[in-house]
């Protein structure tokens, strides 16, 4: 589970993503836009794909840990097609002492209000047993699916997202010993402040509303995410900007704190 709210995430960093690209390697002269075309026949035009690799210090999402044993930094690489408010993004995570990994499969659309909807994927082979299988996993599927609804108005510095596992391996035990479905569900908040060169301090509080993998399936309604970062953005002369961030966080259902370094290179 990454640290993919994908709506959120376009919504909050756009001004960088807009940056993330050799300017000078994609511009086309209108007279090259109207003779050049591709072996199809099409004409060249913008790539709407971007790739994306990111790398983290310690897996921490939702203010959870995500590896608890033999843990190593993680490496996210990534590739998504954008198109208007559409975002769609295929994802893996991958401990670099092969201890842990994870796909994820999304598809996001945000309107102009700021309003976005989102449907992700989480699989995490690592997480049961070999007889897990990507397809057909049957009780042992190590996929959990996600809803998800944000909200992240342009002019005032505020996001929410509100998100739920309606599917999958997020199952805990009852009191009469049957396996149940937890639906699991997530409610964040969070504010930032800007600097030049869209430098940003944020504060997150995340929560959790039932007895769900955020707390053990062990609390009902419990705050399970307080994170602090500081984003500071690298500036190429090539126009291309490598965000870099350290985040404090600390989870009260666990009583754990973390320091998390990131570094996302988009392109």
């Amino acid at each position: 589970m990454k640290k993919i709210i994908t709506a959120l995430l376009i919504a909050i960093f756009a001004p960088l993503a807009s940056q993330s690209i050799y300017a000078e390697d994609l511009n086309i002269s209108s007279e090259e836009d109207e003779t050049t075309t591709n072996a199809w026949g099409g004409k060249l035009i913008k790539s709407p794909f971007g790739l994306g690799l990111d790398i983290q210090t310690k897996y921490v999402w939702r203010g959870m840990e995500m590896m608890t044993e033999d843990s190593a930094p993680v490496l996210f690489p990534s590739i998504n097609y954008s198109w208007k408010g559409l975002f769609v993004y295929a994802m893996g995570g991958y401990a670099i002492n092969g201890k842990y990994a994870e796909v994820d499969l999304g598809a996001s659309y945000t309107l102009d209000n700021g309003i976005g909807v989102a449907f992700n994927d989480y699989y995490y082979p690592t997480v049961d047993t070999k007889q897990d299988e990507y397809l057909g996993g049957g009780k042992h599927t190590g996929h959990w699916l996600e809803a998800v609804v944000s909200y992240t108005p342009e002019k005032i510095p505020f996001w929410a997202t509100l998100s739920n596992f309606f599917y999958g391996a997020d199952k805990y035990i009852n009191d009469k010993g049957e396996e149940k479905q937890a639906y699991s569900t997530y409610l964040e908040l969070g504010t930032y402040y800007d600097f030049l060169n869209y430098n940003r301090i944020s504060l997150t509080v995340g929560s959790a509303f039932n007895k769900s993998c955020y707390n053990g399936y062990e609390h009902g309604f419990s705050v399970c995410n307080l994170e602090l970062k500081y984003t500071y953005n690298v500036n190429f002369k090539s126009g291309w900007t490598l965000p870099l961030n350290v985040a404090y966080i600390y989870n009260p259902v666990f009583d754990k704190s973390f320091v998390n370094f990131t570094a996302n290179f988009a392109f």
